[in-house]
């Protein structure tokens, strides 16, 4: 069925959210089931009940909906958790997303669900990215944000966290694999309340959903669905990000990538969408260029960099104080590679350490295994 079509100015009277819920949950009903049987018996309450028929006339014996009680404790667990259910047929629900084929017929949302509408553009990528790409996807991801978009990614380490981070500013979704209420990885519970709070967490999951494998292809197509453009930092062959580019292209969203180094197994997903026909970007306002955004109303986060200095030339911090400050400024809820920290700033390895080992004893930073530091 094609969904863009569907009307979200003519909510049927006889449809409410339990009726929804149920045919979506019952067994054997995915998005395009859902839209094809609504489609066919004008609401879902109707089509709820002949799907018993449907099911037997297909040689499926005993066939049961989703019982009533099951979506009630549904809609009961969204309300507790904060989360608002956006229905396919409502103002609220984002129109680009309802174009696609098999569009979620819900949206469970922790958050305003007006950012879902505000000229989102995807910015994703690898979990193990390196200190450059993590860079510019912090560099991306402000940029778009100052131009008036969006930022949209999937809560994942690495391209998506950094992204999530630098955008929270301008506001930024975090579409979900699991329930809107179960945060995974759990080291990004701290950024995901303050998605909540500056943006918006997504899922067609029912809260309280442990998110497993086949969630994570689904939700990718959200992620594209969503947005007006898939910009990719950072991504190796045959990996989810990739799965996210190519439900871009089939929603027909453009497909923006970040080159790499031909030797960086990192980089060989994003040259080779690049190869394929991707829209090379290098900054924000390449994309917001590519999106027919005028790049003097684009408030480039991203100006060019100025050389670098070597170890010996770069000017000392005035004072420990100081240092420390900067330490803090590059940290967030997410740990960052101490070794990436110092580089990064370009601090003396000897001022970063003892500022490191004060902000520890202070409290206002916390090392985490692996040689990373989060704020405390």
């Amino acid at each position: 069925m094609d969904t863009g079509h569907l009307p979200f100015d003519t909510r049927r009277a006889q449809d409410d959210d339990l009726s929804v819920l149920r045919l979506i949950r019952s067994r054997r009903v995915g998005p395009a089931t859902y839209h094809r049987l609504v489609a066919e018996h004008g609401s879902a309450r109707a089509a709820l009940d002949a799907l018993p028929e449907i099911a037997a006339a297909a040689g499926i014996a005993g066939y049961e909906v989703c019982p009533e009680g099951v979506a009630a404790a549904e809609l009961a667990a969204g309300r507790k958790c904060g989360a608002r259910l956006i229905r396919i047929d409502s103002p609220l629900y984002p129109s680009a997303l309802r174009e696609i084929d098999g569009a979620p017929p819900i949206l469970w949302v922790r958050g305003d669900p007006s950012w879902l509408s505000r000229n989102p553009v995807a910015v994703i990528g690898a979990r193990n990215a390196s200190s450059l790409g993590l860079r510019m996807a912090r560099g991306m991801a402000t940029g778009l944000g100052e131009a008036g978009h969006t930022v949209v990614a999937g809560l994942a380490r690495g391209i998506d966290t950094a992204a999530h981070n630098a955008a929270l500013p301008t506001g930024t979704i975090a579409v979900m694999a699991g329930g809107v209420d179960v945060i995974y990885p759990a080291e990004n519970v701290i950024l995901a309340a303050q998605i909540a709070e500056k943006g918006a967490l997504v899922s067609e999951q029912p809260p309280g959903t442990e998110p497993q494998a086949r969630h994570f292809p689904t939700r990718n197509r959200i992620v594209s669905g969503l947005s007006q453009a898939v910009v990719v930092i950072e991504a190796a062959h045959r990996s989810g990000t990739l799965i996210t580019a190519k439900n871009a292209l089939d929603q027909g969203r453009e497909v923006m990538a970040v080159p790499g180094h031909p030797m960086d197994a990192r980089a060989g997903g994003c040259n080779q969408l690049i190869r394929d026909g991707a829209i090379l970007v290098r900054n924000s306002a390449d994309v917001c260029t590519a999106l027919g955004q005028e790049p003097e109303l684009a408030g480039m986060a991203e100006a060019p960099a100025a050389p670098a200095l070597s170890p010996a030339l770069r000017p000392e911090p005035a004072d420990p104080a100081q240092i420390e400050a900067r330490i803090l400024s590059r940290l967030g809820p997410s740990p960052s590679d101490e070794n990436d920290v110092i580089r990064d700033l370009g601090l003396p390895a000897a001022a970063a350490s003892a500022a490191i080992l004060s902000l520890e004893l202070q409290g206002r930073l916390l090392r985490v295994p692996g040689g990373r530091l989060a704020l405390g």
